[in-house]
């Protein structure tokens, strides 16, 4: 059974008309998805409640849960940066997009299932501080829930943006294997996830990083995610997966420098559950994350769950949804497949020779630690 987490007060997660982080995004996906027939006897929909201190405190401290509350700007907790402005209401939005993953993991914890909530995937969330459009760490409280039960899990990261937040968290937790696959620090936000962050402590070798080349397609990407994730499933033996499904990798976003397609996109997803399957009995908690052109993450979100369904991928959007999004967005949304995009000839030897480069580096610094995994 696949369990969607779809609540209009996630709307309220809103840093203002000029922020990159648009809400409409969530209500446009889940319209889309409704239209597509995708909510029936495969993929039920469930209204989450709002995050309570509690939960949140598996993460973060009170004194930062009590700073939001206070909604006043203050930058010692990363509270009014240009990123991730103070607006009233944050607390109470914040609590419910963390609710939806909250709820989703708690459900895992009944039964084997898929739960997904497209709103969560707010990764670069300190237990003390927010950073770039994140409160709270939801990602990080679903899994310290998730160890009530689990003793493996495994969180991969295929948004544009290292998972950051995520890996500090479960730097040192060996029970906790963060893999996050991410356009290159040194050209993004939030500058880390290189391949020498491999955790600490016993925790040392549970922190894996790609990060990849500036203009990276889906071929580099692809070449990447096969070398190093069906390894780690091996390895690892996770007994249940969290997945962050940015779609900001795509070549039209307007925050980043890749040029995945929604065909890469898809097929990474397509391989996330295929190796769940596998190895975690399809134990899935996919979330949301990254994304900032409307004609782009609806559609790919969407794709992601059909995927999850064992479903083919929808051959058209529907009309009504078509006219609908033309007329909120003032534009056209893109549907699947999407354009083919080739760098040219030396761009992509540039970019080949990067991950070359930054693939041989990983299995370097990670065969020290685990003769076995490369």
């Amino acid at each position: 059974m696949i369990y969607l987490y779809y609540s209009d007060q996630f709307l309220n997660y809103n840093f203002g008309p000029e922020h990159p982080l648009n809400p409409i995004r969530l209500s446009l996906s889940y319209k889309l998805i409704e239209e597509l027939g995708l909510l029936d006897e495969k993929t039920e929909l469930l209204r989450p409640n709002p995050a309570g201190e509690e939960d949140l405190r598996l993460v973060h401290t009170l004194e930062y849960i009590e700073a939001v509350r206070e909604e006043e700007l203050d930058l010692a907790y990363g509270l009014g940066s240009d990123d991730t402005p103070v607006f009233p209401g944050i607390f109470d939005a914040s609590c419910s997009m963390a609710g939806g993953s909250i709820e989703a993991a708690k459900k895992m914890l009944e039964e084997d299932c898929i739960a997904v909530n497209l709103a969560g995937g707010l990764h670069h969330a300190f237990p003390t501080q927010a950073a770039g459009f994140c409160v709270f760490n939801d990602p990080a409280l679903a899994i310290c829930i998730l160890r009530t039960k689990f003793s493996r899990i495994l969180y991969i990261d295929i948004d544009a943006h290292h998972g950051d937040g995520v890996q500090q968290i479960f730097y040192q937790d060996p029970n906790v294997l963060t893999f996050s696959i991410h356009e290159s620090g040194n050209y993004l936000f939030p500058g880390t996830g290189f391949v020498d962050e491999a955790g600490s402590g016993v925790g040392l070798g549970y922190s894996v990083n790609v990060p990849m080349p500036m203009n990276a397609g889906d071929q580099d990407f692809l070449l990447a995610f096969e070398e190093v994730v069906p390894r780690l499933f091996e390895w690892f033996e996770p007994e249940v997966v969290v997945a962050e499904l940015g779609t900001d990798t795509h070549y039209s976003d307007p925050l980043t420098s890749l040029n995945v397609t929604l065909r890469g996109y898809t097929t990474m997803v397509r391989r996330i559950v295929e190796l769940t399957n596998l190895y975690a009995k399809g134990r899935l908690l996919a979330l949301g994350g990254g994304g900032y052109n409307l004609a782009v993450v609806p559609t790919a979100w969407t794709c992601a769950l059909t995927i999850m369904r064992g479903d083919p991928l929808p051959e058209y959007l529907p009309p009504y949804w078509v006219e609908l999004f033309s007329n909120v967005v003032g534009y056209v949304p893109l549907s699947y497949p999407d354009l083919d995009v080739e760098p040219g000839k030396e761009t992509q030897k540039r970019i080949s020779a990067e991950l070359a480069e930054t693939l041989e580096n990983l299995s370097r610094v990670h065969s020290k630690i685990h003769l076995e995994l490369f």
